[in-house]
């Protein structure tokens, strides 16, 4: 213990040591200042991602009896499935909404009457269902047919019956339809399927994530395919059978700058190279693939690099002793050490290029699909991009799709790190 005459404990010491531990005290506070802050910040974004996306998971329809008549569908009586395609369903549904509501007669009231519903969307519906099976003119059908997107806010409180009729879309003569169907049990709210299943649409009740979702996948598949097996492959040559020289120096560096390049540069890249050069297919999951995985690779490379360098080089030496050439040191014995981590890394790679949006926008992914792509070289969209698309969309609908598109992103993007650190934790060794 330092006596009273040592210079610890003099009163400039004392003074010096006491602002030490105050610099500390401010630097903790500042410290969880920060955290706090960060963390209200997520709590903000996802409670307002929630709050408006999780709407978009319930959707009304309308449940309605629908006489499917021959003389407006098939005059001809030939079954015809191209002249079926043709007809005017439209009519058709028109007939069953002025058959549940006959007082309605004035023109501008039956065009009321006909906004409650999907106006292309309960069409569109019994002209499939007729298409696949002729057979059904003549007869009279029940069916569940989507109600507009204006009446879907509506029952979901987002269009308040209390302002004035002018300052809202919706009359307060289709309230009243709507209440009245509502009471009856004709409108009800269900789990919206839709909105995994159908592809992108004008109309926002019927659009879904079906379609930029296997175009997801497809563009994944292809990143996966160029970026995992040349990724890896340089890793091991760099990290084992490159020679130490300044050009070996110069692709090293040059792997680390391109792994900071913003991912707009790879777009310009695969427009200049794939699209105008080569000709390929423009929007195709193959070019958005190519240029992902152009994005992956460095990725791809430091990591599997940085597991490389993790295992002990005791074990490649180990090999090497009983007479293992350098090949099969490596190949047998360190790069399957390195396996988990090599996956992780891999795993990460693709949940990265998975949220990827700007590079896409550039070869021309930002297109308007309504078919499921059925190959990598369709045509087609990704998630990211269609929630892009979404949010330039003014109307309270389109605000909950693009809410909903990001809640779905975020699962698997949570999903696909979640099970890339499960995966770490399950296999990786400890030296």
């Amino acid at each position: 213990m330092p006596t009273s005459d040592s210079i610890h404990a003099s009163e400039f010491a004392l003074k010096r040591l006491k602002k030490r531990h105050a610099k500390e005290r401010r630097f903790k506070a500042f410290g969880l200042l920060a955290i706090g802050i960060a963390v209200m910040a997520l709590f903000w974004l996802l409670s307002t991602v929630l709050g408006n996306g999780l709407n978009a998971f319930i959707q009304h329809d309308m449940t309605m009896d629908v006489e499917l008549t021959e003389s407006v569908l098939d005059p001809s009586g030939v079954r015809d499935p191209d002249e079926l395609r043709k007809s005017n369903y439209r009519r058709i549904i028109q007939n069953s909404l002025y058959e549940r509501f006959p007082d309605v007669t004035d023109r501008k009231a039956k065009r009321q009457l006909f906004d409650v519903i999907s106006s292309s969307g309960a069409p569109n519906l019994i002209r499939q269902m007729v298409y696949n099976n002729p057979d059904l003119v003549g007869q009279t059908l029940t069916i569940r047919v989507p109600t507009s997107d204006d009446v879907d806010q509506l029952l979901k409180g987002n269009i308040s019956r209390d302002v004035s009729e002018d300052r809202r879309k919706i009359s307060d003569q289709q309230i009243t339809w709507v209440d009245a169907l509502v009471e009856t049990g004709e409108i009800k709210s269900r789990f919206n399927t839709g909105f995994f299943t159908n592809t992108d649409s004008r109309d926002a009740e019927l659009a879904g994530i079906g379609g930029s979702f296997i175009g997801s996948l497809m563009t994944l598949l292809v990143t996966a395919c160029l970026a995992i097996p040349i990724g890896i492959g340089a890793a091991i040559w760099l990290d084992e059978f490159a020679p130490k020289n300044r050009f070996v120096d110069f692709i090293e560096i040059n792997i680390n700058n391109l792994a900071a390049v913003p991912s707009i540069i790879f777009g310009v890249l695969g427009l200049a190279i794939f699209i105008n050069f080569i000709g390929m297919p423009r929007s195709a999951p193959i070019v958005g693939g190519l240029v992902l995985g152009l994005r992956a690779l460095p990725t791809v490379i430091i990591a599997t690099r940085a597991t490389l360098m993790a295992v002990p080089q005791s074990i490649r030496d180990g090999a090497l002793s009983i007479g293992a050439s350098h090949i099969q040191a490596v190949f047998h014995h360190k790069v399957p050490q390195a396996g988990p981590g090599i996956l992780t890394g891999s795993i990460i790679a693709m949940a990265q290029a998975l949220g990827e949006t700007a590079p896409l926008l550039m070869i021309g992914m930002v297109n308007f699909n309504t078919e499921i792509p059925n190959g990598i070289t369709d045509s087609a969209t990704v998630l990211p991009v269609q929630i892009f698309m979404w949010a330039g969309n003014a109307e309270r609908a389109w605000v909950e799709k693009t809410s909903a598109g990001i809640i779905v992103l975020l699962l698997v993007l949570l999903l696909i790190n979640g099970f890339a650190i499960w995966l770490r934790n399950r296999l990786e060794k400890r030296w």
